[in-house]
């Protein structure tokens, strides 16, 4: 079998800043001694990730020698804006930005979060460089490899073409993720559980169980205030676009529920799966 890790032509590796993309990346710099020019390494900021993620993500850069390109997406005539760990934003600017452009709030039927954010983020800038040459943004979607691991099935059936998902290919599974980060120097600053952690991605996506969510205000109410202000703003003129999902109370409610430490949720409930990846 070859090596799924190994690159020969123009890619983009999809860092979303937690454990499992990052052991993609340390896979490639092994297979290919190093990072290939044929490859990007981009890492597209939403303004929500967890400051202990923008950390990670530089620790990465530094100790790995390898460069790491931030982008946000902006919505002017070029797209996007390079940033950097120190100009990233940490107020979810890009986030509601979009949510103001677009006059609904994104939910699970429509993730326009997760396509304009980071997908469409991280492809504009990439058509800019001269390696992505001639290339539209929305071929460049094609040529992004995601940290999608072997136990993730319902994920990775989604991806039509299996080369963009190497950890899949490896059988690399979250308690291999787990067990490599224990042996590291260092490490992402939040919960390992076997290599994922609920605090990954936006701090309190919609598409994590809502018991975890609940479990998140709790440990760290002011974590609720931006969404629930997003929620309040009233953009939409249906109701149902008010909210970020209609099967759950809003975010001011569950502020409310964890503050009186009421859990009204099934524990058992599944994390709507995502392009962000862990």
């Amino acid at each position: 079998m070859s090596d799924p890790f190994k690159i020969d032509s123009p890619t983009c590796i999809s860092f979303s800043g937690g454990r499992t993309s990052a052991y993609m990346l340390w896979r490639v710099l092994q297979s290919n001694g190093g990072l290939p020019d044929e490859a990007k390494v981009c890492f597209a900021n939403t303004g929500k990730e967890d400051e202990a993620t923008l950390q990670f993500i530089k620790d990465v850069s530094d100790k790995w020698q390898v460069e790491i390109h931030w982008v946000e997406r902006r919505f002017d005539d070029v797209g996007f804006e390079r940033v950097t760990f120190d100009t990233a934003s940490r107020k979810g600017e890009p986030f509601e930005a979009l949510i103001r452009k677009r006059n609904y709030l994104p939910n699970p039927v429509s993730r326009i979060c997760t396509s304009e954010l980071k997908i469409r983020a991280q492809s504009k800038y990439l058509a800019s460089l001269d390696h992505f040459a001639g290339e539209k943004y929305s071929a460049i979607e094609n040529l992004s490899w995601i940290g999608i691991r072997a136990d993730e099935q319902r994920r990775a059936a989604k991806i039509s073409d299996k080369s963009r998902i190497p950890l899949w290919a490896a059988s690399v599974t979250k308690e291999t993720i787990g067990d490599f980060w224990k042996a590291q120097s260092f490490d992402l600053g939040l919960p390992n559980n076997n290599g994922v952690t609920m605090h990954g991605n936006c701090d309190l996506c919609f598409l994590k169980p809502a018991s975890q969510v609940l479990a998140l205000i709790a440990e760290k109410p002011d974590r609720s205030v931006w969404w629930a202000k997003m929620e309040e703003l009233g953009l939409a003129s249906s109701p149902s676009g008010n909210k970020f999902r209609t099967d759950r109370p809003s975010y001011a409610e569950m502020a409310k529920f964890a503050s009186e430490q009421l859990d009204m949720f099934d524990k058992n409930e599944e994390a709507i799966a995502c392009f962000c990846g862990d």
